[in-house]
């Protein structure tokens, strides 16, 4: 799907852009809300045939195997192309 570590920064760079903020102004960290190194671990599997979803204060974030990236089942990023698909 992509870069390894590439997936957590595009995570919270979709739920600043939802909260409307920069992504040091998120008060909480991924790490209280999802393990981060099981996703990690998908991102990097051999196979695209996943969606992972989990909710953190006042957002749902749906990650999905070919790289999207859904805020409030709002698409925000694709790592495939870059951020949001114009």
């Amino acid at each position: 799907m992509t870069r390894r570590h590439e997936v957590l920064t595009a995570i919270v760079e979709a739920l600043a852009e939802a909260a409307d903020c920069e992504p040091h102004e998120i008060e909480y960290s991924l790490h209280d809300y999802i393990d981060t190194g099981a996703v990690l671990t998908l991102v990097t599997a051999d196979h695209t045939n996943w969606e992972l979803t989990f909710e953190v204060p006042d957002h749902t974030v749906t990650i999905r195997g070919n790289g999207r990236i859904f805020v409030d089942d709002t698409l925000c990023r694709d790592l495939t192309i870059g951020p949001r698909p114009a």
